[in-house]
């Protein structure tokens, strides 16, 4: 019976080649396969990748689990980049704040990389959930090792920072929300390393 199957899969291939004796190896598509002979045994062998499988949602409480999560996993996926970019910007800022001699120079530089990050991704941000700017504070929390609120008092002074708390404050957010991998956040963080490992 596995030498039928062998062969009629022989024939579905269009591409194959013999190499060496023992060994003939084809391709369907972009996966190489070989046929092995032992003696009078053929023995197929592919690579494939990895599939999780799992059963699907039974009760609505499962079914409405699931919703929430795959909104979850959209949140997460759309404000991420986000704060990847919060991340690179932040380390930048730090190195460059070393390099510069005066207060003046800092404020300057300060405010070049406002405007900057302004014109790139204002109207993008602009379009946030709710949810999803929460989601952001948290995971920049978690890039940089500081809050949002931490890195706007040290970039933009008190003042600005008390203004932005309160505005945030407003919209039912907080900006010295932290990330909690192991607690409240684990799923996010779960999710996270996912998208980082192409799972998601």
């Amino acid at each position: 019976m596995n030498r039928i199957v062998f062969i009629i899969l022989l024939f579905l291939v269009p591409v194959f080649s013999l190499e060496g004796q023992d060994t003939i190896m084809f391709s369907a598509g972009p996966i190489p396969m070989y046929g092995i002979i032992n003696g009078s045994d053929t023995i197929f062998m592919s690579t494939i990748t990895e599939v999780v499988v799992s059963s699907g949602p039974k009760s609505r409480g499962e079914q409405r689990d699931m919703r929430k999560y795959r909104k979850l996993v959209y949140n997460v996926k759309r404000v991420y980049p986000y704060a990847k970019i919060a991340g690179r910007k932040f380390r930048e800022i730090e190195a460059a704040m070393d390099t510069l001699k005066t207060d003046r120079q800092q404020r300057e530089y300060i405010n070049h990389v406002e405007a900057e990050i302004k014109s790139k991704y204002e109207e993008e941000l602009k379009n946030l959930t709710i949810t999803q700017g929460r989601i952001l504070i948290k995971l920049i929390d978690r890039e940089t090792g500081q809050t949002s609120y931490e890195l706007v008092r040290q970039l933009q002074g008190n003042f600005h920072a008390f203004l932005w708390q309160t505005l945030a404050r407003l919209f039912g957010s907080n900006l010295k929300m932290t990330f909690d991998e192991e607690g409240e956040d684990k799923l996010i963080n779960d999710i996270v390393i996912m998208v980082e490992t192409g799972m998601l």
